[in-house]
């Protein structure tokens, strides 16, 4: 059993000062790949399907897929929503057995923001699910046609350190995405990360913290930043980018190619090529490996994440079970809304 929620991943990760990568999937095919990745690596790896691309995949069809290949393997998966924009897809996302959501209130003002996050959390917490927000803007989110465009971070948006106390304190989250100079997408200029004010985010909170905007930023500047406490790192852009040019070298070395499964191998590949070297660089690399204890049960035989529905003395929560405890705390919180 390889599943395990956000929360534990990424208490584990901050206590041993390395990060995990969180890689978007955009159809069923990069599954595999980003699987095979972090086997060879012998590192935990978040899974995440964002919102912005559900014009590509049906979360409902997918997510059974992603559990099952996470489930069957020996390394600690986490199944994630990301950038989750309303309670209405997080519902979903629990409901198709996500072990972790996004809920994404950055572009709301600070008390909606906190208001909705902190619904949210209550519904997923109750379901044993883990909730990672967001404070600050971070910007540049991007998809299809527009998704090449450069973006320059906004100072004036950066995460302010005791609006993320009051956040944190508020909303009871397992992990908060904050913006220091971090941008999704491409980066116009190099990176700077304002790593002053990671620091006093990072002594202010007792949490985990996530860089989204991966994509660009120099590796010296990741291990910084993770040595300041960023536990978690959002990697996309870069990723299918690289495996766009992999696709355009082949075709150029082979234009009479017409094997279409031929020519998407080569792509996935690439992406798997990237993930690997990232996840090196964060530092996750060989924390599963046998003589490594990520969880007290770990052997060469398995990562030893047990299920914690499946203890002795528990009752197992059967998926029909699971959805009826959720519409009934969705239906409790619109009550309470009322009154």
């Amino acid at each position: 059993m390889a599943l395990i929620n956000l929360k534990d991943l990424l208490t584990h990760a901050r206590k041993n000062k390395y990060a995990v990568g969180a890689f978007n999937i955009t159809n069923l095919s990069l599954v595999e790949y980003l699987i095979d990745a972090a086997l060879e690596e012998r590192s935990p790896i978040i899974l995440q399907v964002a919102e912005v691309h559900f014009r590509y995949l049906n979360l409902e069809e997918i997510a059974p897929f992603i559990i099952s290949s996470a489930k069957k393997v020996n390394i600690p998966v986490c199944v994630h929503l990301d950038h989750g924009e309303s309670l209405k897809t997080i519902v979903r996302a629990i409901r198709s057995g996500f072990t972790s959501v996004m809920f994404d209130g950055s572009k709301y003002p600070l008390e909606e923001n906190i208001k909705l996050t902190k619904e949210i959390t209550r519904i997923a917490h109750s379901v044993g699910v883990s909730v990672e927000g967001e404070i600050g803007y971070v910007g540049g989110e991007a998809i299809g046609e527009r998704a090449p465009v450069a973006h320059t971070p906004q100072k004036e948006l950066f995460t302010k350190v005791e609006e993320a106390v009051r956040f944190w304190q508020e909303t009871d989250v397992d992990a908060l995405a904050i913006a220091i100079g971090n941008v999704h997408g491409f980066y116009k200029g190099r990176p700077e990360l304002d790593f002053e004010r990671l620091a006093q985010i990072r002594d202010a909170l007792n949490i985990p913290l996530v860089l989204h905007g991966g994509s660009g930023i120099p590796d010296e500047d990741f291990r910084k930043a993770i040595s300041l406490g960023i536990c978690k790192i959002n990697f996309y852009t870069e990723m299918s980018r690289s495996a766009v040019d992999r696709i355009r070298q082949y075709l150029s070395e082979n234009p009479e190619i017409s094997s279409f499964p031929d020519v998407v191998r080569k792509g996935l590949e690439e992406a798997k090529n990237v993930v690997k070297q990232r996840l090196q660089v964060f530092g996750s690399s060989n924390v599963c490996a046998p003589e490594k204890t990520l969880c007290i049960t770990c052997s060469k035989d398995g990562c030893g994440i047990e299920d914690p529905r499946l203890k002795p003395g528990t009752k197992t929560i059967l998926y029909e079970e699971l959805v009826e405890k959720i519409s009934r705390e969705v239906i409790s919180n619109l009550l309470h809304q009322k009154t």
